[in-house]
């Protein structure tokens, strides 16, 4: 991430630790680290200051700190996090309004409440306000993402035929995505036949059966952002009840995309789909209708039908409805979104199999 970039963000975020009348905050959450910093490693915390950033690792982490994070001051400790934060807000003279993330533990923030001389206020959804609405870097990130995975696909279909199991599938289009110089952004889903009945089914050793239906639910992470994607196929042709199915869901997915864009309530998406789902005669499914991605597979905001939030110029989304028939079929179809500035844009059109696909 170019330094430009960081600064930015940075900034927003100091404007709204003014606006909480706060000077100072504790970033212990790993992907709001990343955020405010450019660090891709772990078991790291941030400290944003009036005037610095400091990034507190260890010596696993300093070499790859000092090259992704050359806007922080890098702070290698040797004790845990609590005292390390203690020795240095002393140096700093001890902000007086120091905030730290309330998705930390509770045994961190009572660590920390025990070390620091000075009282400490819990503040939430401060970075992840900002991570909500993606800036230009983190939209090419994504969009490179879904890039990779839809040449990933489109590789491993070559290898959808019998007797190859659900576990193997996953593990060629893993291996696909590591060819291309990235990482998965989740455990690859792959369910054939009536297995894919269950949301989230983890592969098993059950083979491909011929007239087999496949779910593959996917993910490429690049440069620590994520792209999340789900497409089915048949082998030959579908059955009635199969082609029904797919088609309810895709009109779904088609109805929610073209309400994309910002001020729209996302609970009005999310009944728009589920909505056909319903006219269908088919059961409605239980998940949201989506959710954000970004450095996360899963953030704000979250498409389901108790949302009070709207959609907001940068949110990037997916959008996955599906029917489940439980020992029948389970269909389910996924594309990320991105919410422009009059409406949105798909970005993961590269993987074009949207359409009733059948395998030979």
């Amino acid at each position: 991430m170019n330094n430009e970039t960081i600064k930015k963000r940075i900034r927003k975020i100091r404007l709204l630790l003014q606006k909480k009348n706060l000077s100072s905050l504790i970033v212990t959450k790993s992907p709001n680290v990343t955020h405010i910093t450019g660090f891709l490693g772990d078991d790291s915390w941030a400290i944003i200051t009036p005037r610095n950033v400091y990034l507190l690792t260890d010596s696993r982490y300093t070499e790859q700190a000092k090259n992704q994070c050359r806007l922080c001051k890098i702070i290698q400790r040797t004790d845990p996090m609590p005292q390390t934060i203690n020795k240095l807000l002393k140096k700093l003279k001890s902000p007086q309004k120091l905030a730290v993330e309330t998705s930390t533990s509770i045994a961190d923030f009572k660590a920390l409440k025990k070390h620091l001389n000075l009282k400490i206020k819990p503040a939430s959804n401060i970075v992840e306000q900002i991570r909500s609405s993606k800036d230009p870097a983190e939209i090419a990130c994504v969009k490179k993402a879904a890039d990779i995975a839809a040449a990933a696909l489109k590789q491993t279909i070559k290898s959808i035929k019998p007797p190859i199991t659900e576990s193997e599938l996953a593990g060629r289009l893993d291996f696909q995505i590591r060819k291309a110089n990235a990482a998965n952004s989740f455990e690859t889903i792959v369910a054939f036949g009536p297995n894919a009945s269950k949301p989230h089914h983890q592969p098993s050793n059950r083979k491909l059966k011929p007239k087999d239906s496949v779910l593959i639910d996917f993910g490429v992470k690049y440069n620590g952002y994520c792209c999340d994607i789900t497409r089915c196929f048949t082998l030959g042709k579908p059955s009635p009840l199969y082609k029904k199915a797919y088609e309810a869901v895709l009109k779904a997915q088609t109805a929610a995309i073209k309400m994309v864009k910002p001020g729209v309530k996302i609970k009005d998406l999310d009944a728009a789909a589920r909505k056909v789902i319903a006219d269908q005669n088919f059961p409605v499914y239980g998940h949201g209708t989506g959710h954000g991605l970004g450095i996360e597979i899963h953030e704000d905001p979250f498409l389901n039908q108790k949302s009070k939030d709207k959609l907001q110029q940068g949110n990037i989304i997916t959008i996955e409805p599906g029917i489940y028939l439980p020992r029948k079929l389970g269909i389910r179809i996924e594309d990320d979104i991105l919410v422009t500035k009059t409406g949105s844009q798909i970005l993961t059109r590269k993987c074009d199999f949207k359409s009733l696909t059948q395998i030979r």
